[in-house]
């Protein structure tokens, strides 16, 4: 059999079972209520989540999210530039989560009523959504992702809060305590996209942008040492562990998001190690 009949004949089988390697949607990740998950198609692909439009990046890399409350089935529809469409049903797994009492904080601080205090929230919320709203067609978080700092875990990502008795939003991260003063490093490369020296809540706060729609959080500082618009790479050090904000003791909190949906930080990382 000649070369050019076995390559004839292999496309021709790939053509009666409907594949095309070049048109194929690859994903793979975390597919559980706080995951993450990435994947790549045919650069100019259109690509969707149960309907809504999905960043893909020129080489056709993509990512995608799964809330807290995600429910169990999720679509995701890839249209190429050309050739048929291709259709994926996604299981998302449930989770049970946690309820966490906080008490000793200042009552400002849980329920804040002066006008000054709630103009100061309205204007870090809308810096931070601004952040959440970026679309970097970057892939920076391909170098992976790494814990920004090591210690006991003091709070887990989608437990109930109940601050000072009363009910509050959800955890959205995970929060490790540690010496004030401990390093605090980036979970993986990207753009610093924000820089604040004193968020109500947040404290002396960071945001970097990842790339697609992902951004990671690090609040409660004690010193911030990068500027907005630094390119950081794994492992470097943005600040220090503190307790700025609303906080009863030195610990970072940690956050992650695909735009305005929060995921689990403990999900990219695996199971904390002696050292980073």
């Amino acid at each position: 059999m000649t070369f050019l009949l076995r390559i004839f004949l292999v496309a021709t089988a790939l053509v009666a079972a409907g594949a095309d390697p070049a048109r194929a949607l690859e994903i793979s990740g975390t597919f559980v209520q706080g995951g993450l998950a990435t994947g790549k198609v045919e650069p100019g692909t259109a690509l969707t989540l149960d309907g809504n439009p999905v960043a893909v990046a020129p080489d056709g890399s993509f990512i995608i999210g799964f809330g807290r409350k995600a429910k169990g089935k999720m679509v995701l529809r890839a249209v190429p530039p050309e050739g048929p469409s291709e259709t994926r049903e996604l299981q998302i797994k449930a989770r049970k989560y946690k309820i966490q009492r906080i008490d000793g904080l200042p009552t400002r601080k849980v329920s804040p009523t002066s006008p000054a205090d709630l103009a100061r929230i309205k204007s870090d919320r809308r810096q931070i959504v601004e952040v959440r709203k970026r679309t970097t067609l970057k892939t920076f978080f391909d170098t992976g992702f790494m814990w920004p700092v090591t210690g006991r875990i003091s709070g887990v990502f989608g437990s109930q809060r109940i601050l000072n008795g009363k009910p509050r939003s959800p955890h959205n991260g995970v929060d490790v305590a540690a010496p004030r003063g401990t390093p605090v490093k980036t979970m993986g490369d990207g753009v610093v996209a924000l820089v604040n020296q004193d968020m109500f809540f947040t404290g002396k706060t960071v945001m970097i942008d990842h790339g697609l729609g992902l951004t990671s959080v690090y609040i409660h500082m004690d010193k911030i040492t990068v500027n907005e618009g630094d390119f950081v790479t794994k492992g470097m050090q943005i600040g220090t562990v503190g307790a700025t904000g609303r906080a009863t003791g030195p610990h970072l909190h940690w956050g992650v998001s695909w735009f305005n949906i929060h995921l689990d930080p403990a999900l990219l990382v695996g199971p904390q190690k002696p050292k980073e």
